[in-house]
């Protein structure tokens, strides 16, 4: 055992310990009734939505209505643009199942949003292959583009921005989500570019913003460049000559 005074002696056992930044989330497990959601918040199927979704129940056999909770709830944040808890007890009632079932599956996958997010929510990665290609300085111009800071919502309520893990597209880092739009290969003139058309009621091209068509390598296709040989290439004459 060591004390204080030696590492003070012994430079050598004075070392730094460098961790990284800790990200809390702001959002809680736990739910809390709030003016905007409670338990009376209104909220009500569509009738397009409720055959939509009795239609969808009817692929289950009886008894097995639990599997259609994932659909209900991506129609009922497609309705309103969030799923607060009562449309949670709704959605509950209509599949005959628990209300816990249904907490937990809302708490689980962070494409549930328990609280509004804006007319636009927009999501930034920032998984390693977007933080290597610079993803805190995209967070930072969709901060400033939207007017509003990370889990908050702009004044209007038009945009509201998050933070997000692999969103499946690492190879086009860094990538910037607006609700089902990718926007890929971005950069910081392609935020701005992207909030101010969504502000003037219009809707960017989604896909890469750098040129390239999928995923081919940002330096132009790499294989497949010529046409593929003809049948038999590369076999030896005799066997070329039974073939004909």
């Amino acid at each position: 055992m060591f004390k204080i005074i030696d590492l003070i002696k012994n430079p050598r056992l004075n070392r730094n310990i460098c961790t990284s930044g800790r990200l809390w989330s702001e959002e809680l497990f736990a739910h809390r009734d709030s003016k905007e959601n409670n338990p009376n918040t209104p909220f009500d199927f569509s009738q397009a939505n409720l055959r939509r979704l009795t239609a969808i129940i009817q692929n289950y056999p009886e008894g097995a209505q639990r599997s259609a909770l994932g659909a209900a709830m991506d129609i009922v944040q497609r309705q309103i643009g969030w799923i607060p808890i009562s449309a949670m007890h709704k959605v509950a009632d209509i599949l005959s199942i628990p209300r816990m079932r249904v907490y937990e599956w809302a708490t689980f996958y962070t494409m549930n949003k328990r609280r509004f997010r804006g007319k636009f929510n927009v999501k930034v990665c920032i998984t390693t292959p977007c933080m290597l290609r610079g993803s805190d300085i995209i967070l930072a111009a969709a901060e400033a583009a939207t007017r509003c800071r990370v889990g908050g919502l702009s004044s209007d309520k038009m945009f509201g921005v998050d933070v997000v893990q692999c969103q499946g597209a690492c190879v086009n880092a860094p990538v910037l989500v607006v609700d089902d739009d990718y926007y890929e290969d971005v950069t910081v003139c392609d935020v701005n570019e992207i909030i101010q058309t969504l502000r003037n009621g219009g809707i960017p091209p989604w896909g890469p913003r750098s040129g390239r068509t999928s995923c081919e390598p940002i330096t132009g296709q790499t294989t497949l460049c010529e046409y593929p040989p003809q049948p038999g290439y590369g076999l030896q004459p005799s066997l070329c000559g039974r073939c004909n």
